[in-house]
């Protein structure tokens, strides 16, 4: 039966002999990428570089055999990596024992949330995550990234953690700047880059990595103050065991729920996107659930948080990946690497994987999207400066609370504030339209017709009722209003009584209401009401057409 469920059953299954090629290939090409990615977001994440290629292995595999995506490329990856930094160095110096073992306590909490949402079902809460919001965030956390790694790219250490002020006190201490640290970071930056847009499938991290290896071992760099990575342990993920400490993990529980909210959205837009081009379909549960499992896999063998990787997932799709048989080949070259290869990185300078950090996270500030939210919805574009202004003051946690909070103030705002419309009639085209944006349209003396575009309920009522009075306020010789319902789809006790009141009030001065177009459980519930009863609390008419025949004549 397990196996019958284990979505990796499918694709073994009715594996083809002609993809294995293309499988191998590209789960090599993301292998060359993902060794030196994964050993500078592990430096990012405050632990030691092995981290992150024992992230890179369980997780890795895990994921292959239980996710719904074929091309997704699982593992350490920029974001998460802050993240993880932000919500564990004040708990802990960062690499030291304690700090690598809250880690481990964050990726079982993560893990736990993750696949505790699929099995519910619960994968909808992540769409209170609006685009305005993941872009501000992941702006503001792509310069957030870049900050926290000048202290390698200058050679010097900083005190302060924030954008603003990493960067003051870098400016200031220009004259502490490490000569040879800066020229390496620079030339690096400019080659990744280079590189980047000239030969976007060349492997360039890891030709740049080798290269600045050799440098530093032929010159000896190390010793005119280049910092290196060191000793690499080598050998198979040192097994763990998170230690459970009621304390911390209270501390945790707001970057647990950041890691797996922000992670599964970032790795279901991907995987969604991905599948949407090749045809099939992508499971956002079946996600959560593999995603919750790979975080699971890696607390045990020395991990950290893992998500999907944007641009491994972009190199894994054009390389040709099939089937999640490349992700197992991704994750039996890493280990491979640990087995036999690892004290080749002694030399390996932090510089270069700082570098190559900057310019895998410069693609996440997202400026463009931010203009173009605001060109087509002001309140989007606002809400992405707010989430992108308050992670960048106060952090990544507060930023996307904040961001939330905003983006459901304005749903509430939205909904509490239904768009309504005066409607009058467009003879040559036979129907009935925006008086606003249709002005010479014919009105009706004795009646008002309006349409409601959205739901009816307790907190838009008191609006509906207010704008209606408005209306009839401003036309004393109306004797009908007429509903147009098309656009409601669903009302609550709430407005029923809220419009009974209307209607009564306005009756005893020869006023009745008719509604055309009404949905039917909007009728059901009218005529659980008695509405259709009595034409004074609501006649009902099939159309607005109808409606108007029978009240004014043909």
């Amino acid at each position: 039966m397990f196996v019958k469920r284990l979505p990796a059953a499918e694709w073994i299954r009715r594996y083809q002999r002609a993809d294995l090629r293309y499988d191998l290939i590209a789960g090599a090409t993301v292998a060359v990428m993902l060794v030196p990615q994964a050993m500078a977001y592990a430096m990012l994440a405050g632990l030691p570089p092995v981290v992150g290629l024992y992230a890179s292995v369980a997780p890795v595999v895990v994921y292959a055999l239980f996710g719904s995506s074929r091309q997704l490329a699982v593992g350490p990856v920029a974001l998460v990596s802050l993240m993880v930094a932000s919500g564990c160095a004040e708990l802990a110096e960062p690499e030291s024992a304690r700090y690598v073992a809250i880690v481990l306590l964050l990726m079982l909490m993560v893990g736990i949330v993750q696949l505790g949402m699929g099995l519910f079902r619960v994968g909808f809460l992540v769409c209170f995550l609006s685009r305005a919001v993941v872009s501000g965030f992941m702006s503001a956390a792509a310069l957030i990234i870049g900050a926290s790694q000048l202290k390698h790219l200058l050679g010097i250490p900083l005190a302060e953690t924030t954008v603003f002020g990493a960067v003051f006190e870098s400016v200031r201490g220009v004259g502490r700047w490490h000569p040879l640290t800066v020229a390496l970071a620079g030339i690096s930056v400019l080659t990744l880059g280079w590189l980047k847009r000239r030969f976007p499938h060349f492997p360039s991290a890891m030709a740049l990595v080798a290269t600045a290896t050799l440098a530093v071992w032929w010159w000896g760099l190390d010793a005119r103050g280049v910092a290196v990575v060191g000793e690499v342990p080598r050998g198979l993920p040192r097994l763990s065991l998170p230690v459970g400490d009621a304390a911390i993990a209270v501390q945790l529980l707001p970057v647990t729920l950041a890691i797996a909210f922000v992670g599964f959205l970032e790795s279901v837009a991907i995987a969604q996107s991905i599948a949407a081009r090749e045809k099939y379909q992508v499971d956002p549960n079946q996600e959560l659930r593999a995603l919750g499992l790979a975080n699971l896999a890696g607390t045990f063998f020395s991990g950290y948080p893992v998500t999907g990787g944007l641009s491994r997932t972009a190199v894994n799709y054009s390389a040709g990946a099939k089937t999640p048989l490349a992700s197992l080949v991704t994750g039996g070259l890493v280990l491979l690497v640990l087995l036999f290869f690892t004290p080749l990185f002694y030399y390996l300078p932090k510089a270069v994987l700082a570098a190559i950090v900057l310019v895998a996270v410069a693609g996440l500030i997202e400026y463009h999207e931010g203009l173009r939210l605001y060109r087509l919805k002001r309140a989007d574009g606002l809400c992405f400066l707010f989430t992108f202004g308050a992670t960048l003051v106060f952090g990544i946690e507060p930023g996307v609370l904040a961001g939330v909070v905003l983006s459901l103030l304005l749903f509430i705002w939205r909904s509490a504030h239904p768009h309504m419309a005066e409607l009058g009639y467009l003879a040559d085209e036979g129907v009935y339209r925006n008086l606003q944006r249709f002005p010479d349209a014919r009105t009706f003396p004795q009646a008002l017709l309006v349409r409601v575009d959205a739901s009816l309920y307790f907190a838009n009522a008191k609006f509906v009722e207010g704008r209606l009075r408005e209306w009839l306020a401003q036309r004393p010789e109306v004797v009908w209003v007429v509903f147009d319902m098309s656009g409601v789809n669903d009302m609550d006790a709430t407005a029923i009584s809220t419009l009974e009141r209307l209607m009564a009030d306005y009756q005893v001065r020869g006023v009745r209401f008719a509604f055309a177009g009404t949905k039917g459980p909007v009728r059901d519930l009218m005529a659980r009401a008695g509405w259709t009863a009595d034409a004074g609390r609501g006649a009902q008419y099939v159309s607005l057409q109808q409606a108007m025949e029978e009240i004014l004549g043909p």
